[in-house]
């Protein structure tokens, strides 16, 4: 291992680049559909002898002399975006004619943009290197601060996070509910990147020992919370349908399959259960699966109250109308409907972190009087000012994350602690049978892992699935399958620890973490001189 170490230290110029990209290429492996947790403990280990043997000029300032980090950091986070994200490509490919002179700049720019979060990450832990364990810790800050900022800087995208790679099952994912996803980012850099030490053999001991302490903890909280008894099934009983039609996303923009779609969907709704069990009280159809403006279609709401049983509701994902004033063209949103049995709209909550470049357009009149429009939606949606929770007539209480929404655990507030269930209505339809809908719908279920939710989650291709607060699938059906699947609602689990109280255990981790860098940097220095 030593020999490994002082190899990659060594390495100059173009190779340290290359394999510092290969080995972010590799820690990919460890998120959906992969789920190999043995992944990204060898790309940190090599990162860590990189960031070793990125010592810029003596004669600068410690930021000047941390540049060669920072272009290491660059490359590892070049080549895992690139490798996590190729997928967003297949979006600009639906409507190839209009998008795909885009298609490099997703495939490509997006994570060229990204690494730099990583690389600053680089660059910051190599102002606190040291040469033992306190350059683990200060890697493990330096990831979890710019993961955190990630997580919102230009209004975000904290898709594909270190932390999910730590979080492959339910077993595993489980520490989510004490230290929340940004906690998880951290402890999961420092135990990936704790091998590194056997290169070294300084701190090797001590490191190794709080690692696997770590890694302990984790499978010992997850084992411990799995063993305790499911909670009831909701009360009053509810049974949930999830209706995945499987419509491509080329038909569903095409205008003159509208009414086909509908009708699709009406089909799915109305079959019989399986087994004659008991019919579903709550129907649930995907992100945009109305094809038209309810409002602008009595028929189609009539169309739906023919087809609901008494009792019966629907919850659809549609695009709503606002009027703006007389000769002004109305406002667009990305919306959830609530339908009753007799086609009365009777609640409806609003899209609030729109798409980037898919849903609404950044730099609107810059880029739109260069012919550029968004991709999802020509004109783009307009953003909802605050979350609506939906209520149903029953009394339940529906938290409702539209799409990418659910990768954010900054949209879940406290207010969802009203909430009964989280309900996640999404269209991954874009991405095609790719590593997409996969990642998309692990990090949908941390969601319902660090509230203790139950979690509803259509979408129109797959992966659809009820889900309970531990994480763990009751029932679904899988990506590139159609058809419905009918459930009883799990019931919610009652959190060990608030939602507020893992913030704080994150920003606990983070003073630790950034308290042994800073430490060992000094002890550093004082032998050094």
């Amino acid at each position: 291992m030593e020999w490994l170490a002082g190899r990659i230290m060594l390495l100059s110029g173009a190779r340290r680049g290359l394999v510092a990209f290969v080995a972010g290429l590799i820690a990919v492996f460890a998120l959906p559909p992969f789920g190999i947790f043995a992944a990204p403990f060898l790309s940190f280990p090599i990162l860590v002898w990189l960031i070793d043997g990125a010592s810029g000029n003596p004669d600068r300032g410690p930021i000047r002399r941390s540049f060669p980090a920072f272009w290491i950091g660059w490359c590892f986070g070049f080549g895992y975006f690139l490798g996590g994200l190729w997928w967003l490509g297949n979006a600009l490919l639906v409507e190839a004619d209009d998008f795909a002179w885009a298609v490099p700049l997703a495939v490509i720019g997006v994570p060229a943009f990204l690494a730099f979060f990583y690389a600053c990450a680089a660059a910051l832990a190599r102002i606190l290197w040291s040469d033992g364990l306190g350059r683990i810790a200060a890697l493990a800050f330096a990831f979890g601060l710019f993961e955190w900022l990630r997580s919102f800087v230009l209004t975000g995208f904290p898709w594909n996070a270190i932390g999910y790679a730590a979080m492959p099952v339910p077993l595993m994912m489980q520490s989510a509910a004490v230290v929340g996803l940004a906690g998880i980012n951290m402890l999961a850099v420092f135990v990936f990147a704790a091998p590194a030490l056997m290169g070294t053999r300084k701190g090797l001991r001590a490191g190794l020992g709080l690692a696997v302490l770590l890694v302990a903890a984790h499978f010992g909280y997850g084992f411990y919370r799995l063993e305790q008894p499911l909670p009831p099934p909701a009360d009053p009983a509810l049974t949930v349908r999830l209706v995945q039609p499987l419509i491509d996303q080329s038909k569903k923009i095409d205008d003159n399959e509208r009414m086909t779609i509908f009708e699709e969907h009406l089909a799915l709704t109305q079959a019989a259960p399986a087994d004659g069990g008991k019919r579903p009280d709550i129907i649930v159809w995907p992100e945009t699966a109305v094809p038209f403006i309810l409002t602008e279609n009595p028929d189609a709401l009539l169309r739906i109250s023919d087809v609901l049983q008494d009792g019966q509701l629907l919850i659809a994902g549609a695009v709503r109308a606002e009027a703006t004033g007389t000769g002004q063209p109305p406002r667009y949103y990305n919306s959830i409907y609530v339908i009753d049995d007799r086609g009365q709209i009777v609640g409806a909550s609003d899209k609030v972190h729109l798409v980037p470049f898919g849903e609404y357009l950044p730099l609107e009149n810059l880029l739109s009087a260069a012919g550029i429009d968004t991709v999802a939606m020509p004109g783009g949606f307009s953003a909802a000012a605050t979350r609506t929770l939906l209520t149903l007539p029953g009394g339940k209480t529906l938290y409702p994350l539209i799409c990418y929404e659910a990768i954010f655990p900054r949209e879940i507030g406290t207010d969802a602690l009203r909430a009964d269930v989280l309900l996640n209505l999404t269209n991954d339809a874009w991405f095609g049978n790719t590593p997409g809908p996969y990642q998309h719908f692990q990090q949908a279920r941390l969601r319902a892992v660090e509230t203790g939710l139950p979690l509803i989650r259509d979408a129109n291709t797959g992966i659809s699935a009820v889900v309970n607060g531990r994480g763990e699938i009751v029932t679904g059906l899988q990506l590139g399958t159609k058809g419905f699947v009918d459930t009883l609602l799990p019931g919610k689990f009652v959190l060990l620890i608030s939602l507020e109280a893992q913030e704080r255990n994150t920003i606990l981790i983070g003073c630790l973490l950034f308290g042994l860098a800073v430490i060992s940097r000094a002890s550093f220095i004082l032998r050094e001189n």
